[in-house]
């Protein structure tokens, strides 16, 4: 038996032919749309850098809290206090003269610089720097030590943009969120202004600290608004590597 597929009504057509278009420009679109990870605002546990290596932060901190108490601990400690404020004193501070000396030769220091030493426990750094002529100095930790050191967290330093000529530290392996210890350092940092950090490559440094660091790349590449002058070879109290960034003096947009 003959049978006959009926013909659709004309205002059919033109709805179907719509839709069909609507589904294929939908479905296109998706396809050249790019799928995105969701993100938190917590960096990883491991950065790595172009340059090979890595910075890792040690796990093992439930909150922010329970980290400043673990470094508390060795700040407040009465019988390192005692060590860092009797017989280690004369010793580091002439150390750390001879480092600031070191980078006034070399045109990186000045003795009217405006110099902050971030993680200075009792002001060794502080003091050596005042011994050399640079005057304008004071450092941060969080215990004060005065008149060489006042109370700051170097995760947000208590200064205004734009302080400082010169900012030098020894503690970044205790920095539990490196980007942001970085950040403060740019933040109050005068455009031109220079930055002077030591660090200990390829092996785990003491204790207290927070972040492991394997090569130079991962913290220089912290430095957003910073270029490397240059890296070189020290012996500083356990730490063998000292790395000089000057920010820039216009603003990165």
């Amino acid at each position: 038996m003959n049978t006959t597929i009926p013909k659709l009504p004309l205002i059919i057509k033109p709805f179907l032919l719509s839709l069909v278009l609507s589904l294929t420009v939908l479905i296109l679109i998706a396809l050249q749309t790019p799928h995105h990870r969701k993100t938190t605002a917590q960096q990883p546990d491991t950065v790595t850098s172009m340059s090979g290596g890595g910075l890792r932060i040690r796990p093992g901190y439930s909150s922010y809290d329970e980290y400043i108490q673990r470094q508390l601990n060795k700040t407040l400690n009465p019988k390192l206090r005692k060590i860092w404020t009797t017989r280690d004193w004369q010793r580091k501070v002439r150390v750390f003269a001879e480092f600031f000396e070191s980078l006034k030769r070399r045109n990186l220091l000045f003795n009217d610089s405006k110099a902050l030493s971030i993680g200075a426990r009792v002001g060794q750094e502080v003091s050596a720097l005042k011994s050399i002529g640079v005057n304008d100095s004071i450092g941060i930790d969080l215990v004060p030590y005065p008149p060489l050191v006042v109370k700051g967290d170097f995760h947000a330093q208590p200064f205004m943009n734009d302080t400082f000529d010169f900012e030098f530290s020894n503690v970044f392996d205790h920095a539990l969120y490196p980007w942001k210890f970085v950040g403060e350092i740019e933040r109050t940092l005068k455009p031109g202004g220079v930055c002077v950090i030591h660090v200990a490559l390829s092996r785990r440094a003491d204790k207290y600290s927070a972040n492991d660091l394997y090569s130079v790349g991962p913290l220089v590449e912290l430095f957003k608004d910073s270029k490397v002058v240059e890296v070189r070879k020290v012996d500083g109290f356990g730490l063998d590597t000292e790395v000089v960034l000057r920010k820039n003096k216009s603003r990165n947009i």
